[in-house]
Parts: structure tokens; sequence; C-alpha cells
């Protein structure tokens, strides 16, 4: 069944998967949601993922990471910019989530960022997701 809206699939899958406590997610494969996936494991949102070349559709396995006390690393994950409403935002109004205890994940003209490195950056971008 073909998804209208691929980014917002793999956030929803991520997020039914840490509050089911499962080990690991396979999610269909796109350069955007590697990318994604890229910034989440840089900042210390999942564990690992590896790409499996298939045929007619690849996919991604995302190993998810959870706390001592069996608590997701991930507690709560929201898609902003969706395709009926684009939302851009310019630098100095790149939000901060939860006083900066959050991640937003930002679409630049230099690829996908974590809020932090596009504000190092001084650059601005469609404001995909945030991740807390």
């Amino acid at each position: 069944m073909p998804v209208n809206d691929p980014v917002g699939d793999m956030l929803t899958r991520l997020r039914n998967a840490s509050r089911a406590r499962h080990d690991k997610v396979v999610i269909p494969h796109s350069k955007l949601k590697v990318e994604i996936i890229r910034v989440l494991k840089e900042e210390g949102y999942i564990g690992d993922y590896t790409i499996h070349e298939r045929k007619p559709q690849s996919e991604i396995t995302v190993q998810l990471k959870y706390g001592q006390d069996r608590s997701s690393a991930i507690s709560g994950i929201r898609r902003v910019s969706k395709p009926g409403l684009r939302r851009y935002v310019p630098m100095r109004d790149i939000p901060r989530v939860l006083n900066g205890m959050g991640i937003a994940v930002l679409s630049t003209s230099k690829g996908i960022l974590s809020d932090g490195e596009a504000r190092k950056q001084n650059l601005g971008g469609e404001l995909l997701c945030t991740v807390y």
C-alpha cells in the first residue's frame, strides 16, 4: 500500500517500536530516511542501523536504544513539516526542543542537520521533526 508521507511513516514506526520495547525496527529505504536516522544516531537517540539491499525495495534496520531501567532513549518524536503544510524556519527561529534537552531535525542546503549543527553553520531550512 502506498504511503503519502514516508518520513511520517518512519517516525511512527520508530515511536511505536520504542513504546512496545522492541529491540529493532525495519523501515523501507530512502536517502532522506537514512540521513534522518544518521542524525538520530549521532545525537544518541538510536543504537545503530544497517541497510539491506533487496529487490524491489531496500530496507533499513534500526537498533533502538534503551536505558538501564529499559526506558527508551526516544520519549517523544513528532513530525513538524508535513506534506500538506511545509514549515520553513530561518536560523534565528529554530526552536529549542525542551530547552535543549531534545533536538530538531532540519533539511538545509548543506543536507540533513540537527538544530545545533544548523545554528553553528548559520543555516535555516525545513523543520522536519523534533525528538526528545
